[in-house]
């Protein structure tokens, strides 16, 4: 790969990427099963609902819900059982307020692209005062088609005014790095849920556990 401060922009996915939070929604979406009295195993869950935006999985998980409002409402309490469980947790990757105050330096403008909302957003970048360093910020909410398509990818380049092609991401799971693939960036793949070896047969262009392991120059 190219070194990477010739990239023009940088684009970080969030949970899982900037903070090792995907165990808490795991957790989250259990509680919610038994709220709710859904029985469905992991297996099918991920294969068969776990995709898109929130509001895709909770037309699929409650079909009977015609309005859109009213699957939005639902997935909203998803939202807030995972924010319970994970608040006495937060926590950024190892070394990233480091590699984040190295690329502010550098001027090289960031951004987010999470399938999370805005009050998940909110909570994250805001709990761990990472705000400032994001000039644009995409959440799930704010796409019509969730990763693995490459809208959120492609929505968040343009608020930078950067050419897609440009931007380097960074992400952790499959449908994150086919979205970011997809709306033609280099991805570096953070193991969080996958080893090393799997993001990088993934096709992403590095792996790496945490951001020590990056340097920008």
């Amino acid at each position: 790969m190219k070194p990477l401060f010739q990239y023009q922009a940088f684009i970080f996915d969030m949970d899982g990427t900037l903070v090792d939070s995907m165990p808490y929604h795991e957790k989250s979406w259990d509680l919610f099963f038994e709220e709710h009295q859904i029985e469905l195993d992991k297996e099918t869950f991920e294969r068969d609902y776990h995709r898109g935006t929130l509001e895709e999985v909770m037309g699929r998980l409650f079909p009977h819900l015609t309005k859109v409002a009213d699957r939005k409402a639902i997935g909203q309490r998803k939202e807030e059982l995972f924010r319970e469980l994970y608040a006495p947790h937060l926590d950024c990757l190892s070394g990233l307020r480091d590699f984040l105050n190295s690329i502010l330096v550098q001027n090289i403008p960031m951004g987010l692209a999470t399938m999370g909302d805005q009050n998940n957003i909110d909570f994250t970048l805001g709990g761990l005062e990472l705000t400032h360093f994001f000039q644009a910020t995409t959440g799930g909410d704010q796409v019509n088609h969730g990763k693995p398509h490459p809208e959120i990818f492609l929505q968040t380049a343009k608020k930078l005014d950067v050419d897609a092609k440009h931007c380097l991401a960074f992400e952790d799971t499959r449908s994150g790095i086919a979205s970011a693939q997809a709306a033609g960036m280099d991805v570096v793949g953070i193991a969080t849920m996958f080893s090393k070896i799997e993001l990088l047969e993934l096709g992403c262009v590095q792996a790496v556990r945490d951001y020590n392991e990056l340097v920008l120059v």
